[in-house]
């Protein structure tokens, strides 16, 4: 399989990929068949590699683990938390992803992206076990919550931004957005499955259980990954640029402003849906997070090719409004279906946008940097869900959940202006 960089950089040789085979995708008059949705080439090159099977099962099972948390803020009020410290210890979580972006891309791209994977697993398999030793009043264990929080992020931020990174070096460039788009659909399934499990567990067992859940979960990820073989090796060609450098090109800094935007957004759905469904006495809070990722993989399943083949153009503005649309609707929260509905919409905005910003910071990027511009995309994401984090705690604080989601929901059709600039400034 052939990488982005074999194809802007045939000259020399800088990375060694796995499942390396020769690509017929540049046939000249390629023979098409119908798969049901699209079109496709019978030269296609080949997506689903035994690599990308084992990469996207072992994600599964770490975002599982990751998504169970969007059900901790109700660890956090059951301690005596108010909506402000939902904010500040959900955010530190994303700030810890935000401050060791560029340590972790730069060992992305020099140790490599299995390991660096291997390291995140590990993270996120033991940290779990760590919030059994908090009893109490929140008050008395805030500081070292906080510790364990920072630590926590940093698992996520080597796991997220490694996977994404192996994905983009082993998928086809003519199927980049597919492959990407593909890849997630373990993560969104996650995204649901965690929540359900964890909701499951707290109301049947208590939190204790639920911690121990989401280790195992981790730990599934860490063994199903073992066997990947690596799939980029550094060699003596040294990258000239740094974290900051690829961060200061001007498409890579809309993307990252996009992403920010995005986050923000992440943090009103992960943090604020599930209190303020138990403040409205919502039987089964996870309903969200099952349409929620539902929908997205819909998206995937039903439109992976859209975005290779019409362009980003139409559908990261489009994106943008329905994810914006799907936030404003829990302002009208009161019973089940507005949640439903809330989740499907925005859903349907992550599942189409995420990999369009992915693609679009990636396209046509040497092997070399891949890491640092993940980092920079992925912690632009986590900036976001930083800010969003304490900036809408404290409105719900002040103003209330409506509030909040009508804060969260308007600041993303700012997105489509600076999605403008960046097309303006390729031309």
């Amino acid at each position: 399989m052939m990488t982005l960089a074999g194809f802007i950089f045939p000259q020399i040789s800088i990375e060694r990929t796995v499942d390396a085979k020769p690509s017929l995708s540049l046939c000249k008059c390629p023979r098409l068949i119908s798969t049901g949705i699209f079109m496709r080439s019978i030269t296609d090159p080949v997506l689903y590699s035994r690599s990308f099977v084992l990469m996207a099962a072992a994600n599964l099972f770490t975002v599982s683990s990751i998504g169970a948390f969007f059900l901790f803020p109700l660890f956090i009020t059951s301690h005596g938390g108010s909506k402000a410290d939902i904010g500040i210890i959900m955010g530190t979580f994303a700030l810890s992803a935000v401050v060791c972006r560029p340590w972790i891309s730069e060992m992305i791209d020099s140790l490599g992206r299995k390991k660096s994977y291997t390291v995140g697993c590990l993270i996120m398999s033991l940290i779990p076990l760590a919030y059994l030793f908090f009893r109490g009043e929140l008050a008395q264990f805030y500081l070292p919550l906080l510790l364990v929080r920072v630590i926590h992020g940093v698992g996520l931020a080597l796991c997220f931004t490694s996977a994404f990174t192996y994905i983009a070096d082993i998928v086809p460039e003519s199927r980049l957005n597919e492959g990407i788009g593909m890849f997630g659909i373990t993560g969104l399934t996650g995204m649901g499955i965690g929540p359900v499990i964890g909701e499951t567990l707290i109301r049947t067992f208590g939190f204790h259980i639920f911690f121990l859940s989401a280790s195992i979960m981790a730990t599934a990820g860490l063994c199903l990954q073992i066997a990947l073989p690596e799939s980029y090796t550094r060699v003596t060609v040294e990258s000239p640029e740094s974290f900051f450098s690829v961060l200061n090109r001007k498409k890579i800094l809309i993307v990252a402003l996009l992403a920010l935007l995005f986050g923000f957004t992440l943090a009103a759905s992960g943090g604020f849906v599930a209190p303020f469904a138990k403040e409205k006495h919502l039987a089964f809070i996870s309903l969200y997070y099952i349409f929620y990722s539902s929908a997205a993989v819909l998206t995937r399943l039903l439109g992976g090719r859209l975005a290779d083949r019409i362009g980003e153009d139409r559908i990261i503005p489009n994106s943008l409004f329905l994810a914006g649309a799907g936030l404003l609707l829990l302002i009208f929260l009161e019973g089940n279906f507005i949640l439903i509905l809330s989740g499907l919409m925005s859903g349907c905005g992550h599942g189409f946008l995420f990999p369009c910003l992915n693609s679009l910071a990636i396209r046509d990027e040497p092997a070399q940097i891949r890491g640092k511009i993940n980092g920079v995309f992925t912690g632009g994401i986590d900036a976001g869900v930083f800010l969003g984090s304490i900036i809408l705690g404290y409105i719900g604080d002040w103003a209330g959940f409506r509030v909040l989601f009508l804060v969260a929901g308007l600041s993303l059709p700012p997105g489509v202006w600076i999605y403008k600039l960046l097309k303006k400034s390729a031309k």
